[in-house]
């Protein structure tokens, strides 16, 4: 782990780490860096899977007689 002097937005650290029920600097960085990592990663993987959705990758599971929404 590497130490990094940075500025940080107080109220904002302060919202956060209410937001992640943290009560550390540390831990509020950590979790808000965790949070945005695994959130991007399921807007890249939905965003992949949409994309096959649309090239009709997924046609064939579908029983249109018996497709409901």
């Amino acid at each position: 782990m590497a130490k990094t002097l940075i500025d940080i937005d107080e109220q904002l650290l302060a919202d956060a780490a209410i937001a992640f029920g943290t009560k550390t600097k540390k831990d509020t960085v950590t979790a808000a860096l965790k949070e945005g990592v695994a959130r991007k990663k399921r807007a890249l993987a939905l965003a992949r899977l949409a994309a096959r959705a649309d090239a009709g990758d997924f046609d064939l599971l579908l029983d249109r007689e018996n497709y409901r929404r």
